[in-house]
């Protein structure tokens, strides 16, 4: 039997999670700050994507064996920190430069394929999934119950992007960006250097 409200307190938290500031969303934020709707939301996509993946993973199963291994997870968590100080950069050189209209001539596939692998390099995600899984499963529930939790979690988490997309791409918000780029790219730098060596030291620390 399905337990709905295993069902609804774990996709509460799940939305937490996904909602609170964090690499994925700051990433989201500024590109479609920078570059306006288009590429806001195929980045969010791409995000959704791979937040859809680990959800998968996780519900098959394999995010407990991935999380009880410690050669893969420090893996993944130094792909994870690499990938997050390459985003430090861009945004460090964003910065430097004078106000450049480069950014939006990225291919459409490109900003898709840029938010997918910000996610799917995020250990942290495995994680997230495995404890709403486990929030949200009852012992009579069985698959369907499974399904139905992913489902909504993937689902709540394209909606929260998208949202993110939508609501940093309106004009007086991409306009405030343009009036302060330098300081909020450095600050997106700042913050991307901090994930990306605090995963790197996490990799470190526990191999």
């Amino acid at each position: 039997m399905v337990d709905m409200i295993g069902i609804w307190a774990a996709l509460a938290a799940f939305v937490v999670v996904a909602a609170a500031p964090g690499p994925a969303t700051l990433a989201l934020a500024t590109v479609a700050m920078r570059t306006g709707r288009g590429p806001g939301l195929r980045f969010g996509l791409g995000l959704s994507a791979g937040l859809a993946f680990w959800g998968l993973v996780a519900a098959a199963g394999l995010g407990a064996l991935l999380q009880s291994s410690a050669q893969a997870l420090t893996m993944l968590k130094l792909l994870g920190g690499a990938y997050l100080l390459w985003l430090a950069v861009g945004a460090a050189r964003s910065a430097w430069k004078e106000a450049d209209g480069g950014a939006a001539q990225t291919g459409r596939s490109a900003w898709f394929r840029q938010g997918l692998l910000l996610n799917l390099s995020n250990p942290k995600a495995v994680l997230a999934w495995m404890a709403t899984l486990s929030l949200g499963l009852d012992a009579q529930g069985g698959v369907a119950q499974v399904i139905i939790v992913t489902s909504l979690c993937s689902g709540a988490g394209c909606a929260i992007y998208a949202v993110y997309g939508l609501a940093f791409s309106v004009g007086g918000v991409r306009a405030g960006y343009q009036r302060a780029r330098r300081w909020i790219d450095a600050a997106a730098a700042g913050l991307f250097a901090l994930a990306g060596f605090g995963l790197i030291r996490s990799a470190l620390s526990r191999g």
